[in-house]
């Protein structure tokens, strides 16, 4: 019989739940901000941007679906599984998202997710707003590890990880299923001192 406490969750309940979601400044002028439903009609016309849907589970099929996407955002950050921000210049339309699924404070992980219209594709704003949430989940929440998984036939997402500090750790095969079958999936990852 193994004798002692219990092992302390990494993240205490509620550290989530208890705030608002933060802004967060990126440079050249972009910021990371909670969606609000405003911001609708950018997530549909992500649900229906081709280079988006062949990475990204996004079925958004219409704006009112688009809406209760957005409110379930809200909703997870309040149930501590989730944070997503809206990638905009101040004051502008959302053009992007990026943030943490699979939010486990007991066990201190997360997984991040992102993408990004047209509009702001090719800048680097997509490896600035992942270093920058990092930054938030590791300083800021206090998670232990972060993971950043994409289809190896997806290249952007590979340079995006290894630009914004994250180790490549391995393949997992056969791992996500996408519209052509399933695809084999680079694990990359960021702890607590890499940075």
């Amino acid at each position: 019989m193994i004798s002692g406490s219990p092992i302390p969750h990494v993240v205490p309940a509620g550290r989530m739940a208890r705030a608002e979601q933060p802004v967060l400044t990126l440079p050249g002028g972009w910021e990371l901000r909670p969606w609000h439903p405003d911001d609708a009609e950018a997530l549909y016309a992500a649900g229906q941007d081709q280079a988006i849907r062949l990475w990204n589970r996004l079925p958004v099929n219409s704006p009112e679906e688009a809406r209760r996407r957005i409110e379930r955002m809200r909703r997870r950050w309040q149930a501590e599984l989730a944070a997503i921000w809206a990638v905009a210049r101040p004051g502008g339309e959302a053009v992007g998202l990026t943030g943490w699924n699979d939010v486990d404070l007991q066990g201190g992980s997360a997984e991040i997710v992102y993408w990004l219209l047209p509009a702001a594709r090719g800048g680097g704003v997509a490896v600035e707003a992942t270093r920058r949430v990092s930054r938030w989940a590791l300083d800021d929440l206090g998670l232990h590890r972060l993971r950043l998984c994409h289809s190896v036939a997806n290249p952007a997402s590979c340079r995006v990880a290894d630009k914004a500090g994250y180790s490549l750790e391995g393949t997992m095969r056969s791992a996500l299923l996408h519209a052509d079958g399933w695809h084999d999936q680079h694990l990359h990852a960021l702890v607590r001192g890499d940075i």
